[in-house]
């Protein structure tokens, strides 16, 4: 009997949900029985063993398993681009771009992209999800997003190409009126004796926050975190706390009564980056949306990133 796809998305997903059949079952919309019996068909077809077991449990990954898992991951991928690349000839300029990006990119970044894209492929159905850094590059690996946005985690995962977009700085907002807006130059001395908020663990530059306090030996009174710089203003306007946000998060006349201080002397520049599923085949309006995204990264320069020759490429 020869192997078929099926077979092989099934395996792949088992291995993506830790072993857990009934995870990948529930995910493929089918039954814990009819993968299990789908994956011994396979082995019994191949002549190895893909998983340890310990009953009926999956308990690891053979030597065998990593093997064919490693392609079983290609087939598919490959399988994928087919059916993209066949579409975009077939349909023209129609289909589906889904988005992962951060809420900072989402709310800041990304609108008035968005809305020229709209207007240039009005037949492609825009998706755009937002997550942490380490979902949206969970969504690219997994192929449930097309590109994916962020600042933090994506050059970490070597299943991506990653391309630098932009570079951006912190800055302090404060109510208008409060003392620190007096401070020329601000410090980080200064700051410390205050109550800040800012963004939580692994989003938007927090880890160059902390590591500006480690520094210089100073612990932050980090009162309150938050997912985006939106909840984060709020707060620093009912007067719980200074704010450390994205540049990119703050602007004068809509923050009325906040007032801004520039911090690029304080943490370290932060990277934007746009990430890839290493050898996913782009169609026309991916390099479309890249291009309107980032006008420095052209079709030859994304090329050239996803065929590994780009990894050096900087802002």
């Amino acid at each position: 009997m020869p192997v078929k796809l099926q077979q092989l998305r099934y395996i792949v997903e088992i291995q993506r949900q830790g072993l857990n059949v009934s995870e990948a079952a529930e995910t493929l919309f089918t039954s814990q029985p009819g993968i299990s019996k789908q994956v011994k068909l396979l082995e019994d077809e191949l002549g190895v063993q893909i998983f340890e077991r310990s009953g009926k449990r999956f308990t690891g990954v053979t030597e065998p398993g990593k093997a064919v898992l490693s392609i079983a991951e290609h087939i598919l991928r490959e399988a994928e681009n087919l059916k993209r690349a066949s579409a975009e000839f077939a349909t023209g300029d129609t289909g589906r771009l889904v988005l992962a990006a951060t809420h900072t990119q989402a709310r800041y970044a990304l609108p008035i992209v968005v809305r020229d894209f709209v207007m240039q492929h009005p037949t492609v159905k825009l998706e755009l999800h937002q997550g942490s850094p380490t979902q949206i590059a969970d969504w690219v690996v997994a192929g449930e997003a097309d590109l994916g946005i962020a600042t933090e985690a994506l050059d970490q995962y070597p299943q991506l190409v990653t391309l630098p977009v932009r570079q951006w700085s912190h800055c302090v907002i404060a109510p208008e009126g409060h003392p620190i807006l007096k401070s020329q130059p601000l410090s980080l001395s200064e700051l410390a004796k205050w109550p800040l908020i800012t963004y939580d663990t692994a989003f938007t530059g927090r880890s160059r926050i902390n590591r500006a306090f480690e520094r210089i030996g100073a612990v932050p009174n980090v009162a309150l975190t938050a997912l985006d710089a939106d909840v984060i203003k709020t707060y620093v306007s009912l007067g719980l706390g200074l704010g450390i946000i994205s540049a990119l998060a703050f602007d004068a006349q809509r923050d009325s009564g906040l007032s801004a201080l520039d911090a690029s002397h304080l943490f370290e520049s932060n990277t934007t980056r746009l990430a890839l599923r290493r050898g996913t085949y782009l169609r026309r309006y991916d390099y479309d949306f890249i291009g309107l995204f980032a006008s420095h990264l052209s079709r030859r320069v994304v090329e050239m990133a996803m065929q590994g020759g780009g990894a050096e490429y900087q802002l």
